[in-house]
């Protein structure tokens, strides 16, 4: 992290060296915020896409009420063992007495938005670290934003005039009907538009050769995945990020299976991506 932006409404925010990601410093997210506080974390995510607050001390009813502040949490629509909060989805390879304490395992997970492949997917996701490996399991972030500014003129213009379907590689996770968004949406806050393709849950561009779509999603997934487009975040015991997923694509780094990783992870979704 660079040196500390000007303060935002009692916010002490301090920039990242990528054109997202910030930390906010200086917030007890155990005790509520107020409308001020809310309205400044709200403007700051939409400038940085990826928030970090660290050193948090919180339980799974704070989590839900930070998270409350910025839209209805949603239970995740993959099913996970009865817990206390229904809203919390519990990412971890940890097994006890031989069952998964919850999901997604320990291995790469390639660049993807949350929940692409439903209709109306994710909006913003946060996710707070209870356990983590001493090496790997680092979570990146891609400036959706500005790998889609620095696209060529005609291929820009190619993007927008395309739409790709979007699946989950686990087939019970999708819905009956084959899912599509455009290639490049707009945010319905900033106005910026934003690549909406990911390696992970898109399948193929609609209408367009197979040969033809397979060449230019991996045009898009290579320039996306160029290091001026990425904030990487190595993960602490006590880390809550919370991030945007309509103009960012993120990817959980491989770590080894025998050291423990747990994340407790809420979500807001069900908004329609708007061309």
């Amino acid at each position: 992290m660079s040196e500390a932006a000007p303060s935002t409404a009692a916010l002490d925010v301090v920039p990242g060296d990528s054109t997202i990601g910030a930390e906010i410093r200086g917030l007890d997210l155990r005790q509520e915020l107020s409308e001020e506080q809310i309205s400044a974390v709200r403007r700051t995510l939409l400038d940085y896409c990826v928030l970090v607050f660290r050193n948090q001390q919180i339980d799974d009813q704070h989590q839900v009420r930070f998270t409350s502040y910025f839209g209805t949490p949603m239970e995740h629509v993959r099913k996970q063992r009865k817990r206390e909060l229904k809203e919390i989805f519990i990412i971890s390879n940890v097994t006890e007495n031989d069952e998964p304490i919850g999901a997604l395992g320990n291995g790469l997970i390639d660049f993807h938005s949350d929940l692409s492949y439903l209709r109306n997917p994710g909006t913003i996701s946060v996710l707070y670290a209870i356990e983590v490996p001493d090496a790997g399991g680092d979570t990146q972030w891609c400036d959706c934003r500005a790998a889609y500014d620095a696209l060529d003129y005609d291929l820009s213009k190619l993007a927008r005039s395309l739409h790709a379907v979007h699946r989950h590689p686990v087939p019970e996770q999708n819905r009956p009907e084959p899912v599509d968004h455009p290639v490049v949406r707009c945010h319905p806050e900033t106005k910026r538009a934003s690549l909406y393709v990911s390696p992970h849950l898109t399948s193929h561009l609609r209408g367009v050769d197979e040969d033809e779509s397979e060449q230019l999603l991996r045009r898009f997934y290579e320039h996306m995945d160029q290091p001026q487009f990425i904030y990487s975040h190595s993960w602490r015991v006590g880390d809550l990020l919370m991030w945007d997923n309509r103009p960012t694509m993120h990817r959980r780094l491989a770590f080894p299976d025998e050291q423990r990783r747990v994340m407790k992870r809420t979500q807001i979704f069900g908004e329609e991506v708007v061309e």
